[in-house]
């Protein structure tokens, strides 16, 4: 293999090693920011996890996906878990101090309402289930 390739592939290797090293670390400056947030909540029930759903009424991904993913997860936990929509154009100024750059986008709080895990985007019901048990769910 000519050196130039290797170089190239070194490089390519190097710079997605970067992006995903920089995913991680703004994910996680998120996660922290948003700790001690959840008493902004209304909804929020301490001693019982939740899904924190930032939406907007003009998001087609999150009426057609992400709403129906929530709704399954709902259904198969029942009382052992509380979804939480917010609307970020009604709300904007609580979407921004989440650090919410798009919709829809998920958190998962433990019990206390510490924030474990953040999901840009549109995120699956099994992945939501196995990210709940992760925080100490009992699910």
């Amino acid at each position: 293999m000519p050196v130039d390739t290797l170089l190239r592939l070194l490089l390519a290797l190097l710079l997605l090693g970067a992006g995903l090293a920089l995913y991680h670390l703004v994910t996680h400056w998120l996660l922290s920011r948003a700790r001690g947030k959840a008493s902004q909540l209304e909804a929020f029930r301490p001693g019982q996890p939740a899904i924190l759903y930032f939406t907007t009424p003009d998001c087609a991904v999150c009426k057609a996906v992400q709403r129906p993913a929530l709704r399954s997860l709902q259904t198969r936990l029942g009382e052992r878990l509380q979804v939480i929509e917010v609307d970020a154009y009604e709300k904007p100024e609580l979407a921004r101090d989440w650090g919410v750059m798009s919709v829809p986008t998920t958190f998962i709080l433990d019990a206390q309402g510490k924030p474990r895990h953040m999901n840009p985007g549109v995120t699956p019901a099994d992945k939501l289930f196995e990210q709940l048990k992760k925080a100490g769910a009992a699910v």
